[in-house]
């Protein structure tokens, strides 16, 4: 079974991720500025080389400007019930 960070499950946190990130008209630069992390580190994630674990998840989100409980629930409904880990 593959790493769940290459599922098609762990795609759909990745899209949000970066619609999110497009939407809000924020570079990977300006990103990485917020969060105190190099470029390479965001596009390591938008390129799904490096997994978030769910407190990176809730500060990208916020840096962001968004509100994490809406993207958790955007992400769940999308989340197929069968994925599998």
């Amino acid at each position: 079974m593959p790493k769940s960070v290459f599922t098609d499950a762990y795609a759909v946190v990745v899209e949000y991720l970066v619609d999110l990130r497009k939407a809000q008209g924020v570079s990977q630069v300006e990103l990485a500025r917020r969060l105190g992390k190099t470029q390479q580190f965001v596009s390591l994630v938008e390129r799904k080389d490096r997994r978030l674990d769910i407190v990176e998840f809730l500060v990208w989100v916020r840096a962001l400007g968004a509100d994490p409980e809406v993207a958790v629930l955007h992400i769940a409904r999308a989340v197929p019930p069968d994925a599998a880990i």
